[in-house]
């Protein structure tokens, strides 16, 4: 039974997260009926990671097992042929290496938040972005970021719904700039708990408008708590951009 890899990549917009919820739309259960059209298989698409409510990604990847060996790319035109007119496109295809795991094989998860920093609200990138009016420093963003690279307990920044097993995480980087009217913040890490990257972004912001220090986020992050935490950024400025293995 092959294993393919899918390389995908997806607008949050219309979906209540990455993972099937009876009732609701997701990303997995559109994945999984563009399989079923297909090849008449009914498959568990495994991924990286999990996305939450409105979150993109511009480099996801999956896996899927099936029962017949399909050259790779009939199997990304025909599932991107059954994804129309969803917002989800198969960008690559190939057959995994014995024993690779779209999740635990993957290495590092890397994360990008956007902010349109602007009194104007977004018109084209609306959904897309967060939009702050205040002027955000983006250097002193930058600059207390770094507080939060390395081996740390990030209970802070754990949703309280979080089903980790430890709050323990490596953050590898955290990285702040401005790129014209936009706040980028990018995230790398083996793995995030449920909603640090939202949580770290939104007290960053803080720190941007000049209501947090970098001695603030240093004494929250060090406080271990969730009470401490700034405010949690909304979902539509977040995106998974990639995953390595």
């Amino acid at each position: 039974m092959p294993r393919y890899r899918l390389d995908i990549e997806y607008d949050g917009r219309p979906f209540h997260g990455y993972q099937a919820q009876a009732g609701l739309p997701s990303v997995q259960e559109t994945l999984e009926r563009a399989v079923k059209a297909f090849c008449g298989e009914e498959v568990r698409v495994h991924a990286a990671g999990r996305t939450d409510t409105g979150v993109h990604a511009e480099h996801q990847v999956v896996h899927i097992d099936l029962a017949q060996d399909w050259p790779a790319a009939t199997v990304r035109n025909a599932l991107n042929a059954h994804l129309v007119p969803q917002p989800v496109s198969v960008l690559d295809t190939s057959v995994a290496p014995e024993g690779w795991h779209a999740r635990f094989s993957a290495t590092e998860r890397r994360y990008r938040y956007r902010i349109l920093n602007r009194w104007s609200p977004p018109a084209l990138d609306r959904g897309r972005v967060w939009h702050v009016k205040k002027p955000l420093d983006a250097a002193a963003m930058h600059a207390a970021a770094q507080a939060l690279v390395g081996h740390h307990d990030f209970t802070t920044f754990r949703d309280l719904a979080c089903q980790a097993k430890s709050p323990m995480k490596t953050l590898d980087v955290a990285r702040v700039s401005r790129i014209g009217e936009e706040v980028v913040l990018e995230f790398a890490s083996r793995s995030f708990l449920h909603r640090q990257v939202r949580s770290m972004a939104g007290t960053l912001s803080e720190v941007g408008v000049g209501r947090w220090s970098i001695s603030d986020l240093k004494a929250a992050l060090e406080a271990r708590d969730r009470r401490a935490c700034g405010p949690v950024a909304p979902a539509e400025g977040l995106y998974l951009t990639g995953v390595s293995y």
